[in-house]
């Protein structure tokens, strides 16, 4: 506590020696430059003149290698002002007066000047009480002799002697946009045993040395670092490594860039630093309030284990200690369409089994715990940390299962082959089943819990129910059976398994057999019998169309006979009509020809009446033989009787009369046929009434006029 107090008031002395000195300096600059306004030359004549001003000596470097490079310019600058016509001996006084009002601040002042962008870094030569650092210490805090913990901001400062401290300057640090710079610190405490980074204290971003050490900071490697801005800091305790020096020590430009994360991914994340990840669990608990690691030290203080991590990080860009925290990117977990995804969680909160007493195959728990999640994951993309959970997809549409040599594309039946059977008759032969299987969204979850997964659904349960089912039904039918009666055979193992998959929570949709493959003797035994048995129909079919055929021919034959019949039946019919209508008409006409012949009679007994009343009327007027006269006459004009002949014929003693009668005969005929003539009977005939031609077998009705005598 003393020596505390001692070291308070040397330092108030020192500031007190530098705060004097300063002022002696000022003045000094003050009257030096009054000498110069007052032994001003005029030169209006004259060139221009450079003055070199106490600034632009005391930017230079207080060391002796600088002193010399300014004598150098001022002897440059003499021979310039002797070209120009100036005394230099006049300005020499002057410049005395001023190299010594800048001489003694500098070596008895001490002054230092650090410029904007600029640290100065302190180091102390030594001490009047001689006291060093201590043990395990570099950077001195009570001002023993060595490298300092306070830093020169820009800006002048006295008091520091050249012959007892050493001022380096150094440049400010700059982390570009996109960057960090990591820490090293050379001194400090030591670091606990199961820590490997150094922890953060309240140091102003290592920006103040003296803080870091007072308030515990620690030694090496840091878990705090510096994000992009500019900063000053003593680089004699810490060393900043950036990306334009990364492989300086042994590290990528990458490694100090903000680590960003594809929005399609997520970060699985590796911590360095923290307690080890306790027994029986494979990953660090989620710690809250860290800020996703970017906070290390609240990640540590709250407990936070090293290795890998339950907690993720999603896409986006983190400003990450690369000595603190690795990080993978992984693809998002996807859920296909037609899927949900049952999550095997292998860390978590203690197992709770919410299934209920009636689910004794298996356990399942909420989200967030250890087990079985009973909630499915969804088709869509999930952040899922794939190093401490397992997705298991569970097919939610149809699934078809082939005990065949066809394998569908979910390859869940690649090893499934044709079941070998024995039938009742000691054949053993091969039956191919395709299965059909639906698991629910909600039963997902109950099936991975009982089985593990999907093929070990298809392995461990399906395959031995199956099979053997088909195994011991085939004891109780022949082969015959299962090829006459194959769909009895399937509805009874379609009924069967969909109960026994039941139990599993499993829906049975249906069950096929397909091709059944019996032993080749059986089946030409078979095939010799079916194709008799087939001969045997053919020749029935073919008996049955001669006989079939045989009764078309009568058929046809009848048919056509009976066409006549119909035609013959018709024609007797169509007589009958006929001498029907014959016999009819004969009738008509008879009666005709009887009333027209009764007609007749009554006109002829008219006429004759008439006429022997005409003769009877000629007789009494004419007498009996003038009145034949006088029909005799009318009867020869009437008939154009020729009482006198054409040719006569005579004998005057000639032989030829005869002759030339005959030939006026034969020219008299000729000439009648051409009609040139009408022949007339030599001799008139006697008029013989002419009998009446019977007409349709009647008899002609004669009318017997009396004659009058």
């Amino acid at each position: 506590m003393k020596s505390f107090a001692s070291w308070l008031g040397k330092r108030k002395q020192n500031k007190i020696t530098r705060f004097t000195a300063s002022i002696l300096a000022t003045l000094a600059i003050a009257t030096s430059m009054s000498l110069m306004k007052a032994g001003s030359i005029n030169y209006a004549s004259a060139a221009p003149i450079k003055i070199t001003t106490i600034k632009e000596l005391t930017s230079t470097s207080p060391r002796q290698s600088q002193n010399q490079s300014s004598v150098a310019q001022l002897q440059t600058h003499q021979i310039q002002y002797q070209t120009a016509g100036i005394d230099v001996f006049g300005l020499l006084p002057i410049v005395v007066v001023g190299g010594f009002v800048i001489f003694v601040p500098l070596f008895f002042g001490g002054l230092v000047v650090i410029g904007e962008r600029e640290v100065g870094i302190i180091v102390r030569k030594f001490t009047l009480s001689g006291r060093g650092l201590p043990p395990g210490r570099l950077i001195a805090l009570n001002g023993e002799a060595g490298l300092q913990a306070d830093t020169l901001a820009p800006g002048w400062h006295w008091g520091y002697w050249p012959w007892q401290y050493s001022v380096r300057k150094e440049s400010v640090v700059v982390i570009p946009q996109g960057e960090i710079a990591l820490i090293v610190a050379a001194d400090g405490e030591s670091n606990p045993p199961q820590r490997i980074l150094g922890k953060i204290v309240d140091c102003d971003n290592y920006q103040d040395a003296r803080k870091f050490l007072t308030q515990g900071g620690e030694k090496g490697r840091q878990m705090g670092f510096l994000t992009a801005g500019t900063y000053r800091i003593n680089t004699a305790l810490f060393k900043v490594i950036t990306a334009a020096n990364a492989t300086n020590h042994g590290m990528t430009p990458e490694q100090l860039r903000v680590y960003s994360i594809a929005s399609d991914k997520v970060g699985v994340v590796t911590t360095l630093d923290g307690l080890p990840i306790a027994d029986g669990e494979i990953a660090g608990p989620i710690i809250q309030a860290h800020n996703n690691f970017q906070n290390g030290q609240k990640f540590i203080d709250g407990g936070g284990r090293r290795g890998l991590q339950e907690q993720i990080l999603l896409s986006g860009s983190w400003n990450l200690n690369p000595w603190f925290v690795q990080v993978e990117q992984v693809p998002m977990t996807e859920i296909p369409i037609g899927y949900v995804g049952v999550v095997i969680s292998f860390v978590g909160k203690a197992h709770q089994d919410v299934s209920g007493a009636a689910f004794t195959h298996g356990n399942l728990v909420n989200q967030g715990h250890k087990g079985v999640w009973v909630e499915p994951l969804y088709p869509g993309k999930h952040p899922i940390n794939s190093r401490i959970m397992k997705i298991e997809l569970v097919p939610t549409t149809n699934i078809v299962l082939n005990w065949s040599g066809r394998t569908e594309r979910h390859s869940y039946d690649a090893k499934l082959a044709s079941l070998t059977v024995r039938s009742r008759d000691g054949f053993a032969f091969d039956l191919e089943v395709a299965q059909i299987i639906h698991v629910g969204a909600l039963d997902a979850p109950k099936v991975i819990s009982r089985v593990g997964a999907m093929q070990n659904l298809v392995d461990h349960v399906l395959e031995p129910t199956i099979g053997n089912y088909f195994r011991n039904s085939a004891q109780d039918y022949t082969v015959l059976d299962f090829l006459t009666a194959r769909s009895e055979r399937q509805a009874e193992a379609a009924e069967y398994i969909k109960t026994a998959l039941r139990a599993y929570d499993v829906q049975a949709i249906d069950t096929l057999i397909g091709d059944i493959q019996p032993p080749a003797s059986l089946m030409q035994t078979q095939t010799d019998r079916k194709i008799a048995e087939e001969e045997r129909k053919t020749y029935e079919v073919q008996q049955l169309a001669q006989t079939q055929r045989q009764q078309l021919v009568r058929e046809t034959a009848l048919a056509d006979i009976q066409q006549e019949m119909v035609k013959s039946e018709q024609s007797v019919h169509i007589a009958g009509l006929k001498a029907q209508a014959q016999i009819k008409q004969a009738t008509g006409e008879a009666e005709g020809i009887k009333l027209k012949a009764i007609a007749e009679a009554e006109s002829i007994r008219a006429t004759g009446n008439a006429k022997a009343e005409t003769y009877r009327a000629g007789v009494e007027a004419l007498g009996s033989q003038g009145y034949t006269a006088m029909l005799l006459m009318q009867i020869i004009g009437d008939r154009h009787v020729r009482l006198i002949p054409d040719i006569l014929v005579g004998s005057n003693g000639n032989n030829n009369g005869l002759v030339d009668g005959l030939l006026s005969l034969i020219l008299w005929n000729q000439s009648a046929k051409n009609g040139d003539l009408t022949a007339t009977p030599l001799h008139p005939q006697p008029i013989t009434p002419t009998q009446p031609t019977p007409e349709n077998g009647i008899p002609p009705i004669v009318v017997n006029f009396p004659v009058d005598k």
